[in-house]
């Protein structure tokens, strides 16, 4: 089996929800229109009949990505004591050691990443340069804009 996908335990739930969506009701829906389009006529040059195909393989595409991210997942817990280290689940607090600015991330899985949101993926640049470190501890993380460097003011479960 391929490599497992770690996700937090609302991320999974996200996901099932998101796999019925697309079996129950995207499914039907577009079923429909491809009914609906084929009975316009002659399908060889049915504009409408050809996007509804188009639509039904990018569902069916999304459905087998989605089984496949389930199938792989690794259901991670947070919480309990107060952890001692950043790892995946946790909220950072960090201090832009150029500005002075408090920023605040949650280190989730892929899927349930949204940095607007303040949640990032365990695998991007900053998480990556952040597991393991502990409160007081400095990291410089390389940025697109380049260099940055944090400190590590608080750690916790949400």
């Amino acid at each position: 089996m391929a490599d497992r996908i770690p996700m937090t335990p609302s991320g999974y739930t996200k996901l099932e929800a998101e796999l019925k969506q697309l079996k129950t009701v995207e499914r039907r829906k577009i079923s429909n229109e491809i009914e609906v389009a084929r009975a316009h006529g002659d399908i060889s040059e049915n504009a409408e009949f050809h996007a509804a195909k188009e639509k039904q393989s990018h569902i069916e595409g999304r459905i087998r990505i989605v089984e496949d991210k389930l199938a792989r997942a690794q259901v991670i817990e947070t919480g309990g004591n107060p952890p001692e280290t950043v790892r995946f689940g946790v909220t950072v607090v960090l201090s832009d050691n150029d500005t002075g600015e408090e920023v605040q991330y949650t280190i989730t899985g892929e899927d349930e990443s949204d940095v607007s949101e303040g949640l990032i993926s365990v695998t991007s640049p900053v998480a990556r340069a952040l597991l393991g470190k502990s409160v007081g501890d400095e990291v410089t993380v390389r940025v697109p804009k380049g260099n940055r460097s944090f400190e590590v003011l608080e750690i916790r479960f949400d």
